[in-house]
């Protein structure tokens, strides 16, 4: 008896000890017990201590938002809080008097929590609304937290509906929910609703430095920010992903453990490979590609990792928009290092096409091939085009007044070529020649004089450029000419006349026949395959020759026409480059009555009869029929 009796007292000091020696997970551990340790919820968490501090208390709360924000952690501070016999002049809870410590011990009366996945029939709701007529033993209040409210029946929605928006006046309800768009309008129009917000990285990482301080772990700012990126707004994930680190490298958090855990690929990949597509590498982007495989992550998962990329080189070029990248200071720096140098249409351009690429590779069979191909056209992308050498241009020659520079009007001044050592090629791609001391050619080297061609504008200076749909001078008709005009974002019809490449100071005039015509029109059906609507109206209306140079197209409504002015200077433009001569013209014409009419009423039918029969009209007067 005596030997039983030392053992209870040793078996109870062991679980006590052992009670105080386990193990407890970072996120039970550090959770919040006052609303100033509650991370990322500052304006939610002060205006309900503003509301405790003035005595304004609702009966009822909703508090919704994603997971592991701290919404069932708010209700239970609130709920200590308002029970709390002292106060501190902070209006926080002092941890001392008698509710405080039963609801540290989890046995306070005060507080009831009811998880609504598991109770969520009517019956649990009539045992909660019996619950509710007890007044509360010790505190002012009884606060009653349902979590996962949007799990509740429609029954038991309405069970609770009554009690919610009358209940006792020490009664006071808070509902927690991930779904907010579940819940019935009946309930959210009786509480006041509270949305809590993601938490941001910068401030997990904050919170991930205290805990790890506290642990007495070294854990690097780029290891935490991995952390944060993963948890996706969720402090409670942080956490999780935390101890987990911590079981695998110990007390020591580097980035390079972060990402081998949590298989993560390292965003040094996404910065070489933004770095090989500039310098046109597609060899280099490739391996790049095999590599990330090989290490097992997804393509799809890589793909929209680089579209992220690109978008945080994108809001790094301004200092003012530097802050949207949620990443570490380090990180940061990086993003700004490569802005400095990456052209902003260049990005432009490079998310165009991975966005294309990842509409692709949803319906493509071979998905690393789709992906290869994205590489390659970026890669390409940054390619400079090949400049026009000296072989290339053509060495014309001239006489001796045509060495001397012709005065041209502004603000394009156009002057007389000079031989061939004096030809170069300016930035903008538009040929000029400087002048230097040229001899008169001798008699025995002149060649005959070539032909003076009309000079091309130059795009750039062009005050108003034509556009289809100017009126030609007839009625009900216009006309479209782009003689000399370059759009920069077309990249058909490189060769071109209209291109407004160096050298190019020639109108094509090759002449065509209607049939070479109308052979060019049904091949803008593969140019514009996207474009459905265009592609009907090309089936639909063929043009006409009326000229040497000018076809006319005629359509049906106006509607037609001014759908085809959308994609009128692309089309005029490889028309020209496929018949080579840049003289051609398009003219559009509306003609409305060639649509057919068709009779839909009784009497549009009954007159259409009797157009084709004029003794119908006698027929129906003399057996005095109606029209139904």
């Amino acid at each position: 008896m005596h030997i039983s009796y030392f053992f209870r007292i040793f078996v109870r000091y062991l679980c006590v000890y052992m009670e105080n020696n386990r193990y407890i997970v970072s996120a039970r551990k550090y959770r919040p017990t006052t609303f100033e340790s509650v991370v990322g919820q500052h304006a939610l968490t002060e205006t309900l201590r503003n509301s405790i501090r003035q005595g304004k208390l609702a009966h009822a709360y909703l508090f919704c938002g994603p997971r592991g924000v701290g919404k069932t952690t708010c209700a239970r501070i609130f709920a200590k809080t308002i029970n709390c016999q002292n106060p501190t002049a902070t209006h926080d809870a002092c941890n001392q008097c008698e509710s405080c410590t039963a609801f540290n011990e989890q046995r306070s009366f005060n507080i009831h929590e009811l998880d609504a996945a598991s109770n969520n029939s009517v019956e649990d709701i009539r045992n909660l609304i019996d619950q509710v007529r007890i007044p509360p033993q010790i505190g002012k209040y009884s606060v009653y937290i349902i979590d996962e409210v949007h799990m509740l029946s429609a029954g038991a929605f309405n069970a609770l509906l009554k009690t919610l928006e009358e209940p006792p006046s020490y009664a006071i309800f808070i509902l927690a929910t991930t779904e907010k768009h579940k819940v019935l309008p009946t309930i959210l129009s009786r509480c006041q609703v509270y949305d809590f917000q993601r938490i941001t990285v910068a401030d997990i990482i904050h919170h991930l430095q205290y805990v790890a301080a506290q642990e007495g772990i070294s854990a690097t700012e780029d290891a935490l920010n991995v952390v944060a990126q993963k948890a996706d707004g969720g402090m409670r994930d942080a956490l999780s992903i935390f101890d987990q680190l911590v079981a695998f490298c110990g007390d020591t958090l580097t980035y390079e453990r972060a990402i081998e855990v949590l298989n993560v690929l390292d965003t040094e990949y996404y910065f070489r490979l933004t770095d090989m597509c500039l310098k046109s590498d597609v060899k280099g982007a490739l391996l790049l590609l095999n590599e990330v495989l090989n290490k097992g992550f997804d393509a799809a998962n890589f793909v929209s990792g680089f579209a992220k990329h690109l978008r945080d080189v994108l809001v790094a070029h301004d200092t003012a928009t530097i802050n949207l990248i949620e990443t570490s200071d380090a990180i940061r720096q990086h993003y700004k290092q490569q802005a400095a140098y990456t052209p902003a249409v260049w990005i432009f351009k490079a998310l165009d096409i991975i966005v294309d690429s990842e509409t692709a590779y949803r319906t493509s069979k071979n998905k690393r091939l789709t992906v290869e191909l994205m590489l390659i056209r970026l890669a390409n992308l940054a390619a400079p085009a090949q400049p026009a050498t000296k072989e290339a241009l053509p060495a014309p020659q001239v006489t001796a007044q045509a060495a001397k520079p012709a005065p041209q009007p502004a603000p394009q001044p156009q002057p007389a070529p000079q031989p061939q050592s004096a030809q170069t090629l300016n930035p903008s791609n538009t040929q000029t020649f400087k002048p230097s001391n040229a001899q008169p050619a001798q008699p025995a080297q002149a060649a005959p004089q070539m032909p003076q061609m009309p000079q091309m504008p130059n795009i750039p200076n062009l005050p108003n450029i034509p556009s289809i749909g100017a009126l030609s001078g007839e009625a009900g008709q216009s006309s479209v000419s782009a003689s000399g005009v370059h759009t920069n974002n077309m990249q058909w019809g490189a060769s071109s006349g209209l291109s407004g490449e160096a050298g190019q100071n020639t109108q094509r005039n090759t002449p065509f026949t209607a049939d070479q015509l109308n052979g060019a029109w049904v091949g803008l059906k593969s140019t514009f395959k996207k474009e459905q609507r265009l592609v009907a109206m090309l089936d639909a209306h063929r043009p006409r020759l009326i000229d040497d140079h000018t076809a006319l197209i005629t359509f049906v409504n106006p509607w037609q026409e001014e759908e085809f002015k959308k994609f009128s200077r692309q089309i005029l433009t490889i028309l020209r480059d496929n018949l080579q001569n840049d003289t051609l013209l398009l003219q559009t014409v509306v003609a409305e009555n060639m649509a057919p009419k068709r009779a839909y009423t009784a009497e549009e039918k009954y007159r259409v009869l009797q157009e084709q029969n004029p003794y119908l009209a006698d027929f129906k007067k003399q057996f005095d029929m109606l029209l139904e």
